[in-house]
């Protein structure tokens, strides 16, 4: 997701490394089909490789990835201590919680559903930001947020939620407490003063979570130990250059070409991509409580944010 879309800020851009605006839309809806199409690969790749070990391979394929287009472009740079903070935040609660947590939870959980549940995550940023940031809650933005918890509550009725199955339980817990350690990551870069850009950081935000999570990975699941194939390879170079490295720095192409309220209510469409192909790739039926809940969360957050 955009920084636009969850209300982070960065530093103004050069204006000469603007595109077109016909060219920014195109690159967005690239941008947009990426990581739509990210969770129902990544829900592939979990059925060989355990999550924490998916996760880290993904990140040092990223880091492959940005690092000769940050040395083209002239932008590698060492982060300054000022920024240091935030590429912690969000190398360990993002990168590494969210996407391990995420991993975890599709092992149990459709993809469909994942994806809208992971993108509940500005829901609660609104209320984390009022909690913390002191960030007003307006009406529209009050209206919004209950209509993703309605969203939520679609999810989860008794109706059409087997609250006996501990697995299902277990996977939406994980990826709802993923998005809520992705939130506060959010939380608190809404209130970094940036030295760098978001994209110049991202080669050391994804080389530390490359790190702790290999780490972890041999402390919870052991020596990675499973199949090379040609079909796994491929999944995981879509995951980490394209549905990571290849989408961020689209991504801050698009952010200096088009307004911020744009590339907010524009990402939305994400979720929506998620559950149509995860139902193409994976053949999962989309249940009509789940496109209800989508569209309320998607609506909510839409609310919310153009307010």
């Amino acid at each position: 997701m955009s920084d636009h879309a969850l209300g982070t800020k960065a530093p103004p851009p050069a204006k000469n490394a603007e595109l077109a605006p016909r060219a920014a839309a195109a690159l967005f809806a690239v941008v947009v089909l990426a990581w739509g199409t990210t969770w129902p690969v990544m829900k592939l790749i979990v059925q060989d490789i355990p999550p924490i070990w998916m996760t880290a391979i993904r990140s040092w394929i990223a880091a492959v990835t940005v690092l000769p287009i940050l040395l083209y472009q002239g932008n590698f740079i060492v982060p300054k201590r000022g920024d240091v903070p935030v590429v912690l935040s969000i190398a360990l609660l993002h990168m590494v919680a969210f996407s391990a947590l995420v991993a975890a939870g599709l092992q149990y959980v459709p993809a469909g559903k994942a994806i809208v549940l992971g993108y509940t995550t500005p829901l609660w940023v609104a209320i984390g930001a009022r909690a913390f940031l002191g960030e007003a809650i307006t009406k529209w933005r009050a209206v919004g947020i209950a209509m993703g918890l309605g969203g939520l509550g679609t999810i989860f009725s008794p109706q059409v939620f087997d609250w006996t199955d501990t697995d299902t339980l277990l996977g939406c817990g994980f990826v709802l407490l993923g998005a809520a350690c992705w939130a506060t990551s959010i939380v608190y870069v809404r209130s970094h003063r940036w030295l760098a850009t978001p994209f110049q950081l991202l080669l050391w935000q994804v080389l530390i979570a490359a790190v702790v999570l290999s780490t972890a990975g041999f402390v919870v699941e052991g020596a990675p130990r499973f199949d090379w194939t040609l079909r796994l390879l491929l999944l995981l170079l879509y995951g980490g250059v394209v549905g990571t490295a290849l989408a961020y720095w689209a991504m801050s192409m698009v952010n200096r070409s088009l307004p911020a309220i744009t590339t907010s209510l524009g990402t939305l469409a994400t979720p929506l991509v998620g559950l149509a192909s995860a139902a193409l790739i994976l053949g999962e039926p989309i249940e009509l409580s789940l496109l209800v809940a989508a569209l309320l969360i998607v609506g909510g957050i839409a609310l919310g944010s153009s307010k």
